[in-house]
């Protein structure tokens, strides 16, 4: 019989010997790299490390040949004395300082969205309204190294603007670009997840049923109530299921101890998030809408039923409108 006490512990014994994970984060800026300095003062800049080049700030300005080879986290100095951080940035700081030529999807919204959408390492995904390709940038960064995100833009100066960003934070080799309208239809079919950021994606349903996988995920983020009332009459007709809509309010916090309380503004609308999964076998739609819509349904069929029943009535009353003609006088 085999001593499973003594199995188990040589188990524990090799697991405590080989590290379960190895950063793959470099410990130090090196050349070439994106990096970040922070100031006291709340700022951050992005800046890219080239040997022999300087970078010039309020603050004073800063060798890059001083910065590459410094640990990540290291205070480093200009030459007035004033301090910065020097650190790796997060996918926030690539996203609020790209160049952008359009309003951006806010990191509160993307990060949301890659949730939503159930984004993974190996996932295919479509979107549509690339912009300047902050949102972009999101979804490439949840599917990297194995997925791929497949994104269409009709200007052309948006177009180049996000090829620049993406190829400038090191994914556009995890992404395929076009130039080319929605109206045409999408390349790709059997897409894990598809995303439209267009003026009216309640036009593009089609293409979007054609190119996801069964099962897939859908989402489309857009401004106004209008359009979002419009979007979820589409979705119904469609045979879509599953469908929410949603808003996302972010509030930071001044960050003392001893009065903690909010920030005197907060990043409060942006858009409305609306989501849905296609039905592949659509032969009861109404099965899947929310239990609200149900109500709301079953009760406007029954104002319809009260009143095609008083306009009955009223047309077997008398020219007048009474119930009973009127008697005549003695």
């Amino acid at each position: 019989m085999p001593n499973t006490l003594a199995t188990d512990a040589a188990a524990r014994r090799s697991h405590e010997q080989t590290p379960p994970w190895v950063s793959t984060h470099p410990a130090t800026a090196q050349a070439n790299q994106l990096v970040i300095l922070a100031t006291g003062g709340g700022k951050r800049y992005l800046i890219t490390l080239r040997p022999g080049q300087t970078f010039h700030t309020n603050l004073g300005h800063f060798q890059h040949d001083d910065l590459i080879g410094l640990p990540l986290g290291t205070t480093v100095h200009s030459q007035l004395g004033n301090a910065v951080l020097l650190l790796e940035p997060s996918l926030s700081d690539l996203i609020n300082r790209i160049k952008r030529n359009t309003q951006i999807i806010y990191p509160k919204d993307a990060a949301y969205l890659v949730h939503k959408l159930s984004l993974r390492n190996g996932d295919q995904v479509i979107e549509a309204g690339t912009g300047s390709g902050g949102l972009t940038i999101a979804l490439a960064w949840a599917v990297a190294p194995a997925g791929r995100v497949y994104t269409y833009e009709v200007r052309a100066d948006n177009y180049q603007i996000a090829r620049t960003n993406l190829e400038r934070v090191g994914l556009l080799d995890n992404v395929s670009m076009f130039q080319q309208s929605v109206a045409e239809g999408f390349r790709q079919q059997g897409a894990d997840a598809v995303f439209l950021d267009v003026r009216t994606p309640c036009r593009f349903l089609d293409p979007v049923r054609a190119a996801l996988r069964p099962g897939g995920f859908f989402a489309a983020l857009v401004p106004t109530t209008n359009q979002v009332i419009e979007l979820l009459a589409d979705l119904e007709r469609k045979s879509f299921a599953d469908i929410a809509v949603e808003e996302l309010l972010l509030r930071q916090y001044k960050v003392v101890p001893e009065r903690l309380r909010p920030d005197d503004s907060m990043v409060g609308h942006t858009g409305y998030l609306v989501s849905a999964r296609p039905v592949v076998d659509p032969t009861d739609p109404g099965r899947w809408l929310s239990e609200e819509r149900k109500r709301y349904a079953a009760r406007k069929e029954f104002e319809a039923k009260v009143q095609a029943e008083e306009e009955r009535r009223r047309a077997e009353r008398p020219d007048d409108g009474r119930r009973y003609p009127r008697l005549p006088l003695p």
